[in-house]
């Protein structure tokens, strides 16, 4: 299934805040043809950029980043990758990130979310679009046509429904976006640790209460938080998510329509095959 195109019209040149993993690139890829600028954000990123214009700054680096951005012509970002909550204290800031210090710490007790809305309002504020990777290529984000595996689905059905309400109740406390539960009993919940290093959990608990690769149970769900800044943070799947749902014995995995990024779709779909895993794709909760 090939990726589509970058939509085109809405922005002059990109800006990419670059974390870890491999959205950074496929936005960058996607943008090619008008160049975009890639912001190498120091101690996450972890892919190259060889053909692309690069800079590298501290995440605390606010005003440098704005002032190369706008150096450069960009009138639109992009966050794309991991970042883990970083530890202001050993933080390298500039003028602008200190300026920008309290306000985190104040929004960063309310929980993530609100941290989040605070960075993009301060690039809102210099003047920049901020727009999301599902923006910037359609195709991350799965619809109904995504679902893989379908078939499987009913058998297990009991534990996609509570894995997902369990994962809205977490995001509606700003706790985390994952869960999950095998054979109604939740085994584990998303918290700052991620979900790769939940699903490392689940791997390590007795195998009574888990699947196993060989008689797979359980459902990793991933949902968006209700009040989530999804231009930056939208729950994301590749291919590491599936093989770690894989190596803790689970059966499948399930996504919101419209509310998550599949990072190399083919390649998560020759992962879902291999493994014998299905990708449910549910419907919004009622609000």
């Amino acid at each position: 299934m090939a990726e589509s195109p970058a939509i085109s019209g809405r922005w002059s040149r990109l800006g990419i805040l670059a974390g870890g993993g491999d959205l950074p690139r496929l936005i960058a890829e996607a943008e090619a043809e008008r160049s975009p600028l890639v912001v190498e954000l120091t101690g996450f990123v972890d892919r190259e950029f060889p053909e692309f214009e690069t800079a590298q700054f501290s995440v605390g680096q606010i005003g440098a980043i704005c002032k190369a951005l706008k150096a450069g012509g960009c009138d639109a970002v992009c966050f794309a990758g991991y970042i883990q909550r970083p530890d202001i204290k050993t933080l390298k800031l500039d003028a602008r990130g200190m300026i920008m210090v309290p306000k985190a710490l104040a929004a960063g007790r309310k929980g993530d979310d609100a941290l989040l809305r605070v960075v993009v309002g301060e690039f809102e504020t210099q003047g920049f679009k901020v727009v999301g990777a599902n923006e910037v290529l359609e195709s991350l984000t799965p619809d109904a046509a995504a679902g893989f595996n379908s078939q499987s689905v009913p058998e297990h059905q009991h534990d996609v429904v509570k894995a997902c309400a369990v994962a809205r109740e977490i995001g509606r406390l700003d706790i985390g976006q994952g869960a999950v539960v095998a054979d109604g009993l939740v085994l584990a919940v998303e918290a700052q640790e991620g979900t790769n290093q939940m699903l490392e959990r689940v791997a390590g608990l007795r195998a009574e209460v888990r699947g196993t690769p060989q008689a797979r149970r359980g459902v990793l769900a991933k949902m968006p938080k209700p009040i989530q800044e999804r231009r930056i943070d939208l729950p994301t799947m590749g291919v590491e998510t599936i093989e770690r749902a894989s190596a803790a014995g689970l059966a499948g995995i399930a996504l919101q329509e419209g509310a998550a990024l599949i990072v190399n779709r083919d390649a998560v779909e020759a992962a879902l095959r291999e493994h014998d895993m299905f990708l449910a794709i549910v419907e919004p909760a009622d609000e």
